[in-house]
């Protein structure tokens, strides 16, 4: 059964316990609502993948914190680093296997995201990476308002944390696996 709490409401103990469980939960973000898990946690991620029906392209991460990418990924620019946390996903190519489970990842890059949000907070305290996609079956619109997401999504998802409409625009999409960042996508 699907826990839906307001983000007022939500205890930080219980949110740490529930991604240490491996639970699947939708959450709000600085520029929509999310879905995710721990990153770490093969099971759950795939089991995001299926909901979603994205079978190749690799998730986006919220990142623990900016040392933890600059310690995982290799950053040319750390100027771009330093505007986090905000509206911004930048793929970043790896120093090593096993930072994520393979199902987040397409090998070795993957988008970095801090959401500029209080739950971000919370989500950092378990000190994982954690699974960070937009709540929609792919191909479809991304959902900001809870009650407009999708009963086959909502029925395989552990808890759905009320914050309201968002009304904001997905993040914009910055490419730096080479010398000169490019954006990819601006909405």
């Amino acid at each position: 059964m699907t826990k839906i709490i307001k983000m007022n409401e939500l205890k930080e103990r219980d949110l740490l316990k529930e991604i240490r469980e491996g639970k699947i939960i939708i959450y709000p973000t600085d520029t929509i609502y999310g879905i995710g898990c721990d990153a770490k946690n093969s099971h759950s991620v795939q089991k995001i993948r299926e909901i979603k029906g994205r079978t190749e392209k690799p998730f986006s991460i919220i990142a623990p914190s900016r040392q933890w990418i600059y310690d995982n990924f290799e950053v040319h620019n750390k100027n771009y680093i330093e505007k986090l946390p905000g509206p911004y996903t930048f793929i970043l190519k790896t120093k090593r296997e096993g930072i994520v489970s393979r199902h987040a990842t397409n090998g070795t890059t993957i988008g970095i995201r801090i959401p500029n949000h209080k739950i971000t907070t919370m989500i950092q305290k378990a000190q994982t990476p954690f699974i960070s996609t937009s709540i929609n079956l792919a191909g479809e619109e991304p959902v900001n308002d809870i009650r407009k997401i999708p009963k086959r999504i909502l029925k395989f998802v552990d808890l759905v944390v009320d914050d309201g409409t968002l009304s904001n625009q997905p993040s914009v999409l910055i490419d730096m696996t080479t010398e000169l960042p490019r954006i990819i996508k601006r909405i």
